[in-house]
């Protein structure tokens, strides 16, 4: 198979589908891998080192996808890239589809088969090529929610740890999975005072196992994310319904009231955000304000700390690219459960029940197109 790594267009977007060890090891099982030169230059691998490892360095996206029977790359899609998309091909990306209706129109169009990093799901729920991703981005939700917090970014002027004599900063985070609890350990680790909300009482019983009585736990629902949101100086947004559109758990009147100068980071905003008053920013322009609270919704977070992002993402990427290119897309997904779930799209048609609920498609299963 011939595997194309083409360089990332997404505003801001530094990091990379593969890394060398992935190409050698592609290579090595007798794969071709196509990397358009530049690919690795946000996290600094330079085309040389993808070259040693044996990779062809060509040097224009155009060739990369019009060669490769698959391509592995991080963000989705942008506008540039739809006519390069060919039937038949795969792509294998993080996608978050069911907030995108225009995105997930082209990918229809152009017949691709689309794999979406962020649905593969194993039997037991979890996600393990979105867990990494989330990991960074739980933690980094709490790092900027700080910074942002300072007077000399238009915050409230709050210290998140505080100081003797003084209170401590307030944070609360909306959902105890992977992103809440990365961000809990940090927020914690600073000294906040943190409240996390969850539906599932065993999660809450997990959370409170780990951390005691440093946060508290409460079971999530209209009253309790109004209460604990309004007092709160920072607000991490962690909920995600795999493949489908987060639910809007914050509403407007909840921003009007809550305290000047306070801010919301919603990482749930690739699947459309937890909160009524999110909307898609960028690292050039971080962040909005309404009702004098400071809005972060940056879609790609983890592309802050490429470097880290990107090996942390190929450990778990990389064996689904393999599987993929050693026994090709059909009978991979045949043999694989977790990996016929990441199937979003094929044919023409949607292949995952939540994109297909969201967008208003008809949902056809994953065995029936392949």
């Amino acid at each position: 198979m011939i595997v194309g790594v083409p360089r990332e267009i997404k505003d801001e977007e530094y990091r990379v589908g593969i890394v060398p060890a992935g190409v050698r090891a592609l290579v090595g099982a007798g794969h071709q891998v196509l990397v358009e030169s530049g690919a690795g230059g946000g996290c600094l691998i330079a085309d040389p080192e993808y070259a040693r490892a044996g990779a062809d360095v060509v040097g224009s996206a155009a060739e990369v996808y019009g060669r490769a029977d698959m391509i592995v790359k991080v963000k989705e899609p942008q506008t540039a890239e739809y006519d390069l998309l060919r039937e038949g091909q795969i792509l294998f990306a993080y996608l978050h589809l069911a907030p995108a209706p225009e995105l997930t129109t082209a990918l229809l169009n152009s017949g691709v088969q689309a794999m979406a990093f962020e649905t593969i799901q194993t039997a037991d729920g979890s996600l393990p090529l979105l867990t990494p991703m989330s990991e960074v981005a739980g933690r980094m939700a709490v790092t900027v929610g700080a910074e942002y917090l300072t007077k000399a970014h238009g915050g409230r002027g709050v210290l998140l740890g505080g100081v003797p004599g003084v209170t401590r900063g307030r944070v609360a985070i909306l959902g105890g999975g992977v992103v809440g609890l990365a961000a809990t350990k940090i927020a914690v680790g600073v000294g906040a005072e943190v409240t996390v909300l969850d539906v599932s009482q065993k999660r809450l019983f997990y959370l409170d196992d780990i951390f005691g009585s440093r946060i508290t736990t409460l079971m999530s629902n209209h009253d309790t994310i109004r209460e604990t949101v309004i007092r709160s100086h920072l607000v991490v947004g962690a909920v995600l319904i795999p493949g489908a559109k987060a639910p809007r758990l914050v509403t407007r009147d909840m921003v009007g009231e809550m305290k000047s100068g306070s801010v919301i980071v919603d990482v749930s905003v690739d699947q459309g955000g937890c909160t009524e008053t999110c909307r898609p920013t960028t690292h050039a322009q971080p962040v909005y304000v309404i009702d004098d609270v400071i809005h972060y919704c940056v879609a790609n977070i983890p592309s802050m700390v490429s470097r880290t992002s990107t090996f942390a993402l190929a450990n778990v990427t990389m064996p689904y690219v393999m599987k993929i290119a050693e026994l090709g897309l059909k009978r991979a997904i045949h043999e694989d459960p977790a990996l016929a779930r990441g199937l979003n799209l094929a044919a023409g048609r949607v292949t995952h029940p939540n994109v297909a609920v969201d967008l208003g498609y008809d949902y056809t299963a994953p065995v029936d197109v392949l």
